[in-house]
């Protein structure tokens, strides 16, 4: 435990199981946008999977991963149709 003290006197904390949660979900459903993207040659679909799988990596608040992560889905849900 003395460890993770250290860390986090340096400003470093474990991401909480939510932001985990919610990053590799966005990261999943990412991915098979991208898929579906590429197949269909749809360029917005396809550049929205690519934002949902890495916007995660710039994001350090959880309540902003899963705002974000739900916009993106919103726009993916009316491109999908």
């Amino acid at each position: 435990m003395d460890e993770l003290n250290q860390l986090a006197s340096l400003g470093l904390v474990l991401p909480s199981p939510a932001y985990i949660g919610g990053a590799i979900l966005f990261g999943i459903i990412g991915y098979v946008a991208f898929r579906r993207g590429r197949k269909t040659s749809t360029a917005s679909m396809t550049w929205t999977g690519v934002a949902l799988m890495l916007y995660p990596y710039a994001v350090p608040q959880t309540w902003l991963l899963w705002a974000v992560g739900a916009g993106l889905c919103g726009w993916l849900y009316v491109k999908w149709n």
